[in-house]
């Protein structure tokens, strides 16, 4: 891990791309309801905020720990939520 602005920047892009995915499904099934695709942009949204919250924890006993965890939690949701982008018909 290089860094924690490294960190946040990836939980940013990473989530970002992800809604921009939902958001161009979307557009490309104009016919098809938005409903179940406006609920993944609001999980990535609240993946985003926790995700942020924990980054920003100060009373860390091992840092490094705690970001390593922090990215792969990062990863597994990110995966989860390509998923379910993946899932919407």
């Amino acid at each position: 891990m290089a860094s924690i602005r490294d960190l946040k920047k990836d939980i940013n892009f990473v989530l970002g791309d992800i809604i921009e995915a939902v958001y161009i499904w979307e557009l490309t099934n104009p016919a098809k309801d938005t409903k179940n695709s406006q609920k993944l942009i609001d999980e990535a949204i609240e993946v985003f905020d926790d995700l942020i919250v924990k980054v920003n924890q100060k009373d860390v006993e091992n840092q490094k720990q705690h970001f390593t965890a922090v990215n792969k939690e990062l990863e597994e949701k990110g995966r989860g939520l390509i998923d379910k982008i993946n899932a919407l018909s």
